[in-house]
């Protein structure tokens, strides 16, 4: 039985670090990597925790394993992780709905994970509502970034109801999308 809830305790995020150490590029093959999708960041257990204390992250759970987990971060961490200032301070010059994203009081999704034996069974839909459950009186919308290299992640967001609001390429020639799932103006 999958349950989902907010990461309280240490052992929550450890299951986290655990998840994300197990879909970073450099363990996985290029097969599935394509296939599968992949986790960008690497986080530090203090990181992970840190940004925890400011909005909880949303994690789903088999028993006591943490299966897949939707990280929360908030304005207020942009500068605790150097490698997404810049995602932040793009924010700044993306209009959405004739405002700067940073104009508005959004939730950033800081990386998305399944387990992979619990993929492809409605996980990430189940935990994307979850999350628009926990945080969706808060915040106007949820946003994030996602490589045009991840097909599969891309894919999945544009099913759940992300619409693509910018793209850029970044200093190591990586192409983002930046993708927003308006929380207050749903279809």
């Amino acid at each position: 039985m999958i349950t989902f809830t907010t990461a309280n305790t240490p052992s929550d995020l450890q299951g986290i670090l655990s998840l994300q150490k197990a879909n970073l590029p450099q363990g996985l093959t290029p097969e599935e990597i394509q296939s599968q999708g992949f986790v960008t960041v690497d986080h530090t257990y203090e990181q992970m925790a840190m940004l925890n204390d400011l909005e909880k992250h949303l994690i789903a759970k088999d028993g006591d394993q943490v299966v897949g987990y939707l990280l929360a971060m908030t304005e207020a961490s942009k500068y605790e992780l150097p490698i997404l200032v810049p995602m932040f301070e793009a924010f700044d010059d993306i209009v959405y709905q004739g405002k700067k994203i940073s104009e508005y009081h959004y939730l950033v999704v800081g990386q998305v994970c399944l387990g992979k034996g619990y993929r492809g069974q409605g996980l990430l839909d189940q935990s994307y509502a979850a999350y628009k459950a926990f945080y969706g009186d808060k915040y106007d919308f949820a946003i994030t970034e996602i490589a045009r290299s991840n097909p599969r992640s891309l894919n999945a967001h544009k099913r759940i109801g992300f619409k693509e609001v910018h793209t850029f390429t970044d200093s190591n020639q990586t192409e983002w999308i930046v993708v927003l799932w308006d929380w207050k103006n749903e279809q």
